[in-house]
């Protein structure tokens, strides 16, 4: 049977020592203080990733928002318009957007072939058609790579990101079981404070991860359907001065 003072004692020493232990701040900042140092630069990594992945979300929005409403603001002026020349004379000196930079880079070689009077024989017309066909192509293209720019880091973001969270967790999980060995204290007033920390990597990784991914999988639809009406566009307009050609 037990002794009641010795059971009394040890009592008294375990509140004695829940009461010395000491106090953890589990707020955001308290967390990453008293983190390891190993998880303190995971969390810095990842919330530069993070602030960098929203600077990208809203440098894209806004331009996905004025390409799309120039585009079509473009292509309601060029179905109204009468004359090819007169056109490109006005859009010439505003072409700040893909459509526009498109319809300038294929007049200009419809002009400078045709001042060189490369337009008189049918084989020289082929060629001349070949040429715009690619000079549109390319200039298609250059604008894409440029609206594209910065797409590669949401994606690498909302891939990695749960993953570098994760060793940051397991780090310091390591961490605490190793005090818990050093100190000989299992209770879960001294687990629950390095767990938290631990814990508080991963949640960084996901807040960087998803909105990177959903802003990804966003603009990359919208930067496909882009592609599409400007290929459109090239098309027709292709289709145009073939017209012009054989007349």
């Amino acid at each position: 049977m037990p002794d009641p003072v010795s059971t009394a004692v040890q009592g008294v020493d375990a509140a004695s020592l829940a009461g010395n232990a000491p106090a953890h701040d589990f707020s955001i900042i308290g967390m990453f203080m008293q983190a390891d140092w190993t998880v303190q630069l995971v969390i810095l990594m990842l919330l530069f990733a993070s602030f960098w992945c929203w600077a990208i979300i809203f440098e894209k929005w806004f331009m996905f928002r004025s390409v799309k409403a120039k585009a079509t603001r473009f292509e309601n002026d060029f179905w109204a318009s009468e004359a090819l020349d007169k056109f490109y004379e006005k859009t010439k000196k505003r072409a700040n957007h893909p459509m526009a930079i498109i319809f300038v880079a294929a007049m200009e070689e419809w002009f400078r072939s045709k001042s060189n009077g490369s337009q008189t024989a049918q084989g020289l017309k082929l060629s001349l058609r070949e040429r715009i066909v690619q000079v549109m192509q390319v200039a298609r293209s250059r604008e894409l790579d440029q609206i594209e720019n910065g797409l590669g880091f949401l994606a690498t973001t909302g891939s990695s990101a749960p993953f570098i969270g994760l060793f940051g967790t397991v780090w310091g999980i390591m961490n605490s079981f190793h005090n818990i060995a050093l100190s000989k204290n299992t209770s879960l007033v001294a687990v629950a404070p390095g767990i938290a920390e631990a814990l508080f990597a991963t949640a960084i990784g996901l807040f960087a991860a998803i909105p990177a991914v959903i802003a990804y999988n966003k603009f990359s639809t919208e930067l496909v359907r882009f592609s599409n009406k400007l290929e459109d566009f090239s098309t027709e307009f292709d289709t145009i001065l073939s017209r012009q050609l054989e007349g």
